[in-house]
């Protein structure tokens, strides 16, 4: 096999990709081994997201191209998992999976199984059952060239005659070694081992088997670099590295309002100047209002703020495939204990930046039940990407920029870092609250396993930016698209002679009318009232509702907007309507995702209710001492 390290004398059956139906090849492997990094290389942008049938945890798909053939298999990016004895979600989906248990997806072809060679003795525990499945494999020796730098070393044909599997040596993120992957995926793969193997259960045998597979191998494990030991005596001092932590936090909060404004100055000009030429070439027609008032008026105004959320995207990615967020989790596991969880919840309640659904699927890798469902409780709380056009907004409107810390921080960022400290005391205290009475468990210990620090791939981070504008726009296009539109048909019924009707003699008016005695106490009005209502399917609806209602010309451009919310909301009420933002559940997917997890109703009830009488209660307070302060 050219290019492939075989097992001496092991016969060689093709991977069958005859047919209508690609095959299926699962990619395995444990965390931080690389897989998702393959599994981006090999699709590229031919990938998407979803859920398992029935299942809330996340799979990826996409589908690698064959050179010569000019046909296509289907790779799943399963979750990474150090075993196959399912003690967490993510473990029991990966196994179903490779068994041809999991409801609505076909046992693979074939697996690669994705190792990272300078982490050997500790990931080949994994390969024996994987290997024992009896499926088509291919074990990837990923971060092949790390190895080679720390002077690590390992005989991929000694490791593939021990096996009885053919065995790659790749390096994933620079596309070295990636050949012999592409020629496994065409056909060339290895017949299932004939050697005996550890007892699935048996976990200290499997590592005792798998220290003496990587021994026979020749392998030899290479001590972290110097640079990694030396930057973790400063990120993890026990005074230095919470306070690095904070200032990488403003940082990041302050580049996010000052390097987005040129990009989202760009953003608003194109589509205050696209709806400004639709309006100019539309003859006056309800079809020229719905699509300037209803379209560019109220998806529009959601839109502009694209560029501050692959921002943050792009620093959590930058962070992440640093290897600093691993350090991070260690540093909040104090805290994390301090409100009575463990220090797996960081992961997941950090996830929660980016959506709260993916947030509440990783709290999957907790085993302990009780910790987590307090996580999936408190995760909303943490403030997601679709709270930044709302806040972006506000701040906007009513608070000028003057520096604080010179070029270092401005009011408006130090007003949206204290919106995300006030979502974080909020899942704090309330952590505290839930693990005091209903959900008190004995601490478990908290086991992360460090990655060395590695320098970001450019590639792997445009990808994953890629696809969460895919998924913002897709949003802006079908929720917020839908609700604009609802929103314009209700804004201009019902016609009187054939004429449209002032908007709050409207059916939206009238809505919003009886809506305003439950917002009045918090400075709203029924326009506020109205988009407090319709965000209800995704938070930052509320930004395109109020321009809808408000009628936004494009011409006018975001600064439109905040006119008119400064012309008709008070300094108390704009305060109140961050704090409730900040609070509610405004997102009935995080509640379909949460009654999925818990198995029930009662849990996400429970949650909808007390983050709503939080954000109602906190608005009140909020408006109340602001218009008192302010006189």
């Amino acid at each position: 096999m050219s290019g492939l390290h075989g097992c001496e004398g092991c016969p060689v059956a093709a991977l069958p990709i005859t047919g209508a139906t690609p095959r299926l090849v699962a990619l395995v492997g444990p965390p931080n081994s690389g897989k998702s990094t393959l599994f981006n290389r090999l699709t590229g942008l031919r990938q998407k997201v979803a859920n398992f049938p029935g299942v809330t945890v996340e799979q990826r798909r996409g589908r690698a191209r064959l050179e010569g053939n000019h046909r296509e298999v289907v790779l799943i990016d399963l979750p990474g998992v150090y075993s196959l004895i399912p003690r967490s979600e993510d473990e029991r989906v990966t196994r179903d999976v490779l068994a041809g248990e999991m409801a609505g997806t076909p046992k693979p072809d074939a697996v690669l199984l994705i190792l990272d060679s300078t982490n050997l003795n500790r990931h080949l525990v994994l390969a024996a059952p994987v290997l024992s499945l009896g499926l088509p494999t291919l074990v990837v020796l990923n971060m092949a060239d790390e190895l080679a730098d720390r002077g690590g070393a390992v005989d991929p044909e000694a490791l593939a005659t021990r096996l009885g599997v053919p065995v790659a040596l790749v390096s994933a993120s620079r596309g070295e070694g990636l050949e012999m992957v592409r020629e496994f995926l065409s056909g060339a793969v290895g017949l299932p081992p004939s050697l005996d193997l550890p007892v699935l259960a048996d976990i200290p045998k499997c590592r005792q088997w798998a220290v003496a597979m990587g021994d026979k191998a020749g392998y030899s494990q290479p001590a972290p670099p110097v640079w990694t030991r030396r930057l973790d005596a400063v990120f993890l001092h026990p005074v230095a590295g919470p306070l690095i932590f904070l200032a990488v936090v403003v940082a990041v909060f302050q580049t996010i309002f000052s390097a987005a404004r040129p990009l989202m100055d760009a953003v608003d000009h194109a589509v205050s100047a696209s709806g400004a030429w639709l309006s100019a070439v539309l003859p006056a027609s309800a079809l020229k209002s719905l699509l300037i008032e209803g379209v560019w008026g109220g998806v529009g105004s959601v839109v502009i703020f694209l560029p501050q959320i692959l921002l943050l995207f792009l620093f959590i990615g930058l962070l992440e495939d640093s290897g600093y967020l691993a350090r991070a989790a260690l540093i909040a596991d104090r805290t994390m204990r301090k409100a009575g969880l463990q220090g797996k919840s960081f992961l997941p309640l950090l996830s929660a930046y980016a959506c709260a659904v993916p947030a509440v699927l990783a709290a999957r890798t907790i085993e302990n039940k009780r910790d987590r469902i307090a996580t999936i409780l408190i995760a909303p709380f943490m403030t997601c990407s679709a709270r930044l056009p709302v806040y972006t907004l506000i701040i906007a409107a009513f608070l000028p920029e003057r520096p604080l810390l010179g070029p270092f921080l401005g009011t408006r960022a130090a007003a949206m870092l204290g919106l995300y400290v006030l979502g974080f005391v909020a899942a704090f205290g309330t952590a505290r609250l839930l693990k005091s009475s209903v959900l008190k468990s004995d601490g478990a210990p908290f086991l992360l396993e460090m990655p060395p620090y590695r320098r970001p791939t450019l590639r792997q981070i445009a990808l994953r930016m890629y696809d969460r504008a895919k998924i913002f726009l897709r949003r802006a296009g079908t929720v917020i698209l839908g609700v604009a539109v609802v929103l314009w048909i209700l804004a201009h019924l019902p016609l009187s002679g054939g004429k449209m009707p002032e908007i709050a003699n409207s059916v939206a008016g009238t809505i919003g009318r009886l809506i305003e005695p439950f917002v009045r106490p918090l400075g709203f009005d029924w326009r506020i009232g109205i988009g407090i209502v319709m965000s209800l399917a995704a938070r930052e609806v509320i930004v395109g509702t109020l321009g809808t209602l408000y009628g936004m010309d494009p011409k006018a451009g975001s600064e439109g907007l905040q006119a008119a919310l400064r012309h008709d909301l008070t300094p108390g009420g704009a305060v109140a309507l961050l704090v409730f933002f900040a609070f509610a559940m405004q997102c009935l997917s995080t509640v379909a995702v949460v009654r999925r997890e818990t198995g029930g109703w009662k849990w996400p009830a429970v949650q909808f209710a007390y983050m709503g009488l939080l954000a109602y209660s906190g608005a009140f307070i909020a408006n109340r001492l602001v218009t008192l302060f302010l006189g």
